[in-house]
C-alpha cells in the first residue's frame, strides 16, 4: 500500500500544475465567478470520487469495476485538458520568444490585443470534443459491437475448406461487464454470422475465475458446426491479483481453465486439433500466452507436434508480439495466425478503409486489425469486452468474420 500511495502522490504533482494552467484558461473567458466556482467543485469532486476508489479497492468485482468507472471520469475530464494546455503552453512558448527577440532588438513587439482570449476559447472548444467522445465512450461505446469481414485467399487451402467462414472474438474481460442485455446482444450478433468455427483468443477473465460466474451461461449459447476455440490470454493467469497463497492463485487458474470446457470451448493449451472433412485437414494450434518481454508460457513447437510443413494451419497466440517476434519467421508456415490483447488501446481514430490511428501502435507494430507478411497473416481483433478504462472512443469492441477461400494468392 506504501508504494501505492507514493505512486499516487508523485502522480498529483503534473496533474495539480495541468489543473492550474487549465483553469487560467476558463479565468480568460468566464467573466461569472459562479462557472469558476463551478469548475473548482466539480473538479475537486472528480478527484475525490477516483481517490476514495483508488484507496477502496480491495479486488472484489463490484470494487474493481467501481474503481474502473471512477478512473474512467476522471480520464473523460482529465483528457480533454490537455489539449488545453497544449494549445496555451505553444501560446506562450510563442510569446516568451517574442520577448526576447524584442530585448535584443531596436523593434518592439506586442502581443496582439485579445489574442489570449482567442485561444482560451479556441482551446476548450476543442477539448469539448473529446470530453463529448469519452462521455460516449462509457455510456455506449464500450457494448458498440462492429462486425469485421475480411475474405483471405490461398493457393494451398484444402478444396473440402474452400469457402470456410471463422468468427473470431477476443478479450471478453467478463468482470468488468455491467450489462447482460448488452452482452447479450453480442452474443447474438456472433451467432448471427453463422460461421463455422468461433475461435477465442484469451483473456477471459480480468483475474479471478468467480467474474464468468454470471456469464457462462450466455457465452455457451454460441454456435458453429464445425467447433469451438480458445487459448489464454496474459489476465487468465491470475498474476494482476495479490494472492494469500500460491495454492490460491493455482485453483484459481484451474477454475479459469474448466470455465471454457464449461461454454463449450476447446482450450488449447500449447496443442493442436485436426478438422477434417471429406478426406482432407486442417490444423487449428494454440498456445499459452507469449508476450514480448513477459509471461512467456506459450510453446510453439510443443504446440505444433504431430503437423506438417504442408498442413493448412491456423494459429490463435493471444499477443500479437509472437507473430512479429517469432510466428512469422517459423519454417512450418503459419498461414493464419489470430491474436487480440492490445484492445485498440480502446481509444483512437479510424476510419475504416482509409485511416486509423491509436496510442497503441507505438507499442505493438500489429495492434488492430489484418496485417500481410509474404502471404501469412496475423488478424489483431480489437477485443470484445473492455478493461481499466470502462468504455471505447473510436476503437469499438470488434467481432471479426474471416472467409478463406481456394486460390492465387497475393504475397
Amino acid at each position: 500500500m506504501a508504494q501505492w500511495i507514493t505512486a499516487f502522490f508523485a502522480a498529483s504533482i503534473p496533474v495539480i500544475l495541468l489543473e492550474y494552467y487549465a483553469f487560467q484558461a476558463l479565468k480568460t473567458v468566464a467573466k461569472s465567478n459562479y462557472i469558476k466556482w463551478f469548475w473548482l467543485l466539480v473538479t475537486i469532486a472528480v478527484y475525490a470520487y477516483f481517490s476514495y476508489h483508488f484507496f477502496a479497492i480491495s479486488g472484489t468485482k463490484e470494487q474493481t469495476n467501481s474503481y474502473q468507472f471512477a478512473a474512467g471520469i476522471l480520464l473523460t475530464f482529465l483528457v480533454p485538458k490537455l489539449f488545453v494546455v497544449a494549445i496555451l503552453f505553444s501560446e506562450d512558448v510563442l510569446r516568451m520568444a517574442q520577448k526576447l527577440r524584442s530585448k535584443f532588438s531596436s523593434k518592439k513587439t506586442e502581443p496582439l490585443a485579445g489574442r489570449r482570449e482567442f485561444l482560451s476559447k479556441m482551446a476548450l472548444g476543442i477539448a469539448a470534443i473529446p470530453f463529448v467522445s469519452f462521455l460516449y465512450g462509457i455510456v455506449e461505446g464500450r457494448y458498440n459491437y462492429k462486425v469485421l469481414k475480411y475474405q483471405l485467399t490461398f493457393d494451398d487451402l484444402p478444396e473440402a475448406f474452400n469457402g470456410l467462414t471463422i468468427t473470431q472474438i477476443s478479450d471478453i474481460h467478463s468482470g468488468s461487464f455491467t450489462n447482460k442485455e448488452k452482452v447479450q446482444y453480442g452474443i447474438d450478433l456472433i451467432n448471427k454470422q453463422q460461421s463455422d468455427l468461433i475461435l477465442f483468443t484469451g483473456d477471459l477473465v480480468n483475474s479471478k475465475a468467480e467474474e464468468m460466474d454470471d456469464w457462462i451461461d450466455v457465452f455457451k449459447n454460441l454456435k458453429a458446426p464445425l467447433g469451438k476455440y480458445s487459448v489464454l490470454g496474459n489476465h487468465d493467469y491470475g498474476d494482476y491479483t495479490n494472492w494469500e497463497t500460491e495454492s490460491d492463485k493455482e485453483v484459481n487458474f484451474r477454475a479459469i481453465k474448466d470455465a471454457h470446457s464449461k461454454m463449450g470451448f476447446d482450450l488449447l493449451l500449447n496443442e493442436n486439433r485436426f478438422l477434417e472433412k471429406d478426406g482432407e485437414q486442417i490444423a487449428v494450434l494454440g498456445v499459452e500466452n507469449w508476450g514480448k518481454g513477459f509471461n512467456k508460457s506459450g510453446d510453439l513447437q510443443q504446440a505444433a507436434q504431430g503437423v506438417k510443413k504442408e498442413d493448412f494451419k491456423i494459429l490463435l497466440t493471444h499477443d500479437p508480439s509472437h507473430w512479429e517476434h517469432v510466428v512469422k519467421n517459423d519454417a512450418l508456415n503459419y498461414h493464419l495466425t489470430l491474436s487480440g490483447h492490445t484492445h485498440g488501446l480502446q481509444m483512437g481514430i479510424e476510419i475504416p478503409g482509409f485511416f486509423k490511428w491509436s496510442p497503441s501502435q507505438y507499442v505493438y507494430k500489429q495492434w488492430a486489425g489484418l496485417y500481410n507478411n509474404v502471404g501469412r497473416y496475423i488478424n489483431v481483433n480489437r477485443g470484445f469486452g473492455y478493461h481499466a478504462f470502462p468504455g471505447r472512443v473510436g476503437i469499438w469492441p470488434e467481432i471479426t468474420v474471416i472467409e478463406l477461400k481456394k486460390g492465387a494468392q497475393q504475397a
